[in-house]
C-alpha cells in the first residue's frame, strides 16, 4: 500500500509541476556523447575521435533505475553483461568473457580512478563499491593489455568524483521490495582545487529467495588538492563491510518447483541453509596519485595503493578463510608535441602488483569450521610496462598503435604437508599489440578499424590441481580481435548512433579435466570463434527547455552475438561448434525519458534477452525472457541552498520468471539462479549547498 501511494504522489508530481511556475528550474542541458571527454587509453579526447569500442555509463544512464545496483544501467551497453547470483553477489561478463569465471568478476581489468581495482590474482570486488561510488564508467569492450594488462574481455574505468564540484551535503533514503532499505550522506568542502569528499552508505535486504539476505556498510573519503599550476594530488580512502548470503544454484525440477528456495541438501550433503551458506567480506583500500605538468609537452601521472581483504565463506561444501593483502602501483608519463597539423603523443609507463595471500579451506559442518583440508600462501607479482603512440594528422586521420611487455609469477606453498612444499610458475615475455586508424568524416562523425590481442594468465585455482600439485602445461589463453565501427550524430545532434563489428579468434582455451583417479585439473584444449554486432542508437523527440514537456527522447541498445567453439574436445566428449555457454546471441535494452519543465520526469526500459546455452554440450538452456520497468520523480529548489527529488519506480512489472547469474557447465545441472519478480521501489533525495 505504502509503494502505490508513492507512485501516485510521484505521478501528480509529474504533471502539475508547472503550475507552480515560483518553483520551477531549467532542465539540465544534456551534453552529446560525441562532445563527452573520455580517459581511454590515456587520449583524453571527446569520445568521437577514440579508435575503439569504448561506452560510457553516466548520470543519465545511472539515475533512470533504482539506486540498489549499478547492474541495470551497466547492462545497457550493448555487448557487456551484469549480473546478479544474490543480492550483493555480482558477475560481469564483456563478450562472453565469464566463461571461466563461476562468480565474482574476471577477464576485465578494472581501475577506480588511476587505481587498480584488479588485484594480482585478476579478481574485483567490484561489490565492494556502493551505487553511490560511481559518478561515471568508461567500458573498453575487447582486448584491451596493449595499456591495461592481462583481460581479453575488457576494461572498466570508475570515476568517483564528477567534473563539475559542488560543495554541501547530500542525503538520500530509498526503500524497496524485499524489506530493501538504502540509506546514503555525502558532505563535500571547499572546491575543485581544494576539496573533500566524504561518503557513507548503507544498505540491507531481505532477498528475493531463501537464504539471501544482505547488509552492506561502504565509507570513503576523498582529497583533491591543487598544489599549483603544475600538480594535481588525490587521496582516496574506504572500508567496506559486505555480509551477503548465498542461496547457491538449483537443478531445472527445483528452480521449476520452487524457484524461490535456497539449494537444497543431497544426501549427506546439508543444503545452503543448514550449512549457513554466506560471504563475509571486509575490504579496506587507500590509494594516492599525483598528476605532474613540467611543461607545455610533458607531464607524469603516477599512483600508490594498498589493499587488504578479509574474506570468509561457509560454502555448501567447505568454510574458506583468506587474507589478502596486496599493493601495487601504476605511472604514466604522456609527451604531446603539436608539429604543423599534426599532434604528436606518447604515452609510456609501468604498472605493477604484488599479494601476499593466505587461503585455508575447513570442511563446513552446519555453519562452524571443521577439520583442517589445505593452508597455503600464494604469493603472486605482476608488472607490465608499455608504450602507445598517437598521430592526430590533417584532414581528420587519427592513427594509434601500442604494446606492452607482460611478466607475472604465482608461487604456492603447501603448509599443510609436513614439511612444507613449494611450487612456483612464471608467465612472461607477453606482448599484445594495438593498431587502430580512425577517419571523421565530418565535424560529427567517424569510423574506425582496429587490430588488438589479449591474454588471460591462468588463475591460482586452475593451476593448481585438487591433489595438491601444480599444473606445469598450463599457458595463458591468447586470442585477437578485428573490430570495425562508427559512431557520431547527425540530423542537428538529435539523432545519436554507436555501432561496431567485431570477430575474436581465441585460442588455449582453458578447460577442466578429470582423471581415472577423480583428480581435477585443467589444460590448454580449445579455441572460440566469437563474432558480433553492436549497435546503440538514441534519438532527442524534444528538446526545448522552456515548453512545459521540455524534452523526450528513445533509444535502443542492440548486440548480436554469434559465439561458438572452434576445436574443442573434454575426454571423449568433442564440443566443436558447440554454442559457447553464458552469452545470450540478442540482447535488446531500449528505453524512453522524458521530463518537464517543472521538474518532473519518467523513465523507461525494456529489456529482452534471447535464450542462453548453460553447458559445453548444449543439453540445457535458460529461457529468454522480457523485463519492463519504469521510474517516475520529481526534483525541484525548495529554497536558495535545497534541492529535493521524490522517485518511485516498478521492476520486472511483466512479473516474468528468468534465471539471471546462470552457473555455466555446474555439477549436476544446478545451473539456475532465480531473479526477483515484480518488485517496487521509492525514495527521497536532498541536496543543501550554494547556491
Amino acid at each position: 500500500m505504502f509503494m502505490k501511494k508513492v507512485l501516485v504522489v510521484s505521478f501528480l508530481f509529474f504533471f502539475l509541476p508547472h503550475i507552480c511556475s515560483s518553483q520551477t528550474n531549467s532542465t539540465d542541458t544534456v551534453k552529446s556523447l560525441t562532445e563527452v571527454i573520455v580517459r581511454a587509453y590515456e587520449q583524453n579526447r571527446s569520445l568521437i575521435e577514440v579508435a575503439a569500442p569504448v561506452a560510457i555509463t553516466g548520470q543519465a544512464q545511472l539515475n533512470r533505475f533504482s539506486s540498489i545496483s549499478i547492474l541495470p544501467a551497466v547492462n545497457i551497453t550493448p555487448g557487456v553483461s551484469m549480473e546478479e547470483r544474490s543480492p550483493g553477489s555480482y558477475r560481469l561478463s564483456i563478450r562472453g568473457s565469464s566463461l571461466r569465471s563461476p562468480f565474482g568478476v574476471r577477464d576485465v581489468k578494472i581501475y577506480l580512478n588511476d587505481i587498480p581495482l584488479t588485484d594480482p590474482s585478476g579478481n574485483t570486488y567490484l561489490n565492494q563499491l556502493s551505487f553511490y561510488n560511481f559518478n561515471s564508467i568508461e567500458i573498453i569492450k575487447g582486448p584491451a593489455s596493449s595499456l591495461y594488462g592481462a583481460g581479453i574481455g575488457g576494461a572498466m574505468l570508475i570515476h568517483t568524483l564528477p567534473v563539475i564540484w559542488e560543495n554541501g551535503i547530500s542525503l538520500a533514503y530509498s526503500k524497496g521490495s524485499f524489506n530493501t532499505n538504502n540509506i546514503n550522506a555525502i558532505i563535500k568542502t571547499g572546491d575543485a582545487d581544494r576539496g573533500n569528499s566524504f561518503n557513507y552508505s548503507h544498505q540491507t535486504s531481505d532477498g528475493y529467495r531463501q537464504q539471501a539476505q544482505m547488509r552492506r556498510d561502504i565509507g570513503t573519503w576523498e582529497s583533491v588538492l591543487k598544489a599549483s599550476d603544475k600538480q594535481t594530488l588525490h587521496a582516496y580512502m574506504s572500508y567496506s563491510d559486505l555480509y551477503y548470503q548465498t542461496p547457491g544454484g538449483l537443478t531445472l525440477a527445483q528452480y521449476n518447483a520452487n524457484p524461490k528456495q535456497a539449494r537444497p541438501g543431497s544426501g549427506s550433503q546439508p543444503g545452503a541453509v543448514q550449512n549457513k551458506a554466506a560471504i563475509y567480506q571486509k575490504t579496506f583500500l587507500t590509494g594516492f596519485s599525483n598528476e605532474y605538468h613540467f611543461n607545455d609537452n610533458w607531464q607524469n601521472t603516477t599512483s600508490l595503493y594498498g589493499s587488504y581483504t578479509d574474506f570468509t565463506n561457509p560454502g555448501i561444501r567447505v568454510y574458506e578463510y583468506r587474507k589478502e593483502p596486496h599493493f601495487g602501483g601504476r605511472s604514466v608519463i604522456q609527451y604531446k608535441k603539436q608539429m604543423g597539423q599534426t599532434l604528436l603523443q606518447f604515452n609510456f609507463g609501468a604498472e605493477a602488483q604484488q599479494g601476499f595471500f593466505n587461503t585455508r579451506d575447513y570442511g563446513n559442518k552446519l555453519g562452524i569450521a571443521d577439520s583442517l583440508q589445505s593452508d597455503d600462501n600464494i604469493n603472486l607479482w605482476q608488472y607490465m610496462v608499455f608504450g602507445q603512440m598517437d598521430l592526430k594528422l590533417p584532414k581528420g586521420w587519427i592513427i594509434t598503435t601500442g604494446a606492452s611487455l607482460n611478466k607475472s609469477s604465482l608461487e604456492f606453498i603447501n603448509l599443510s604437508a609436513k614439511p612444507s612444499t613449494s611450487q612456483t610458475r612464471v608467465f612472461k615475455n607477453k606482448i599484445p599489440p594495438h593498431l587502430a586508424v580512425l577517419k571523421k568524416i565530418n565535424k560529427t562523425v567517424s569510423v574506425y578499424g582496429s587490430i588488438a590481442r589479449g591474454f588471460s594468465t591462468p588463475t591460482s585455482s586452475e593451476l593448481l590441481r585438487s591433489d595438491g600439485t601444480l599444473g606445469t602445461n598450463l599457458q595463458p589463453e591468447d586470442g585477437m580481435d578485428y573490430e570495425v565501427g562508427t559512431r557520431g550524430s547527425a540530423l542537428d545532434n538529435k539523432l545519436y548512433f554507436d555501432m561496431n563489428v567485431f570477430y575474436f579468434d581465441l585460442k588455449n582455451t582453458i578447460v577442466q579435466r578429470i582423471d581415472t583417479n577423480g583428480v581435477y585439473y585443467y589444460v590448454n584444449a580449445g579455441s572460440t570463434k566469437q563474432k558480433g554486432i553492436e549497435t546503440y542508437v538514441s534519438y532527442q523527440l524534444v528538446d526545448k527547455p522552456q515548453q512545459i514537456f521540455s524534452t523526450a527522447k528513445i533509444w535502443i541498445s542492440y548486440a548480436w552475438h554469434d559465439f561458438h567453439y572452434g576445436s574443442f574436445k573434454q575426454l571423449t566428449a568433442d564440443y566443436s561448434k558447440n554454442e559457447m555457454p553464458g552469452a545470450a546471441p540478442q540482447v535488446i535494452v531500449a528505453g524512453f525519458d522524458a521530463s518537464t519543465k517543472g521538474g518532473g520526469y519518467l523513465n523507461i526500459t525494456y529489456n529482452y534477452t534471447d535464450k542462453i546455452a548453460l553447458n559445453d554440450a548444449n543439453t540445457s538452456y535458460a529461457s529468454s525472457y522480457s523485463l519492463l520497468g519504469a521510474r517516475l520523480g520529481y526534483k525541484n529548489v525548495l529554497h536558495r541552498k535545497l534541492k529535493g527529488e521524490i522517485f518511485a519506480g516498478a521492476d520486472n512489472i511483466f512479473n516474468t520468471k528468468y534465471s539471471l547469474g546462470n552457473d555455466i557447465n555446474a555439477a549436476a545441472g544446478r545451473y539456475y539462479n532465480a531473479a526477483p519478480g515484480r518488485n517496487f521501489y521509492a525514495g527521497v533525495i536532498f541536496k543543501f549547498g550554494r547556491s
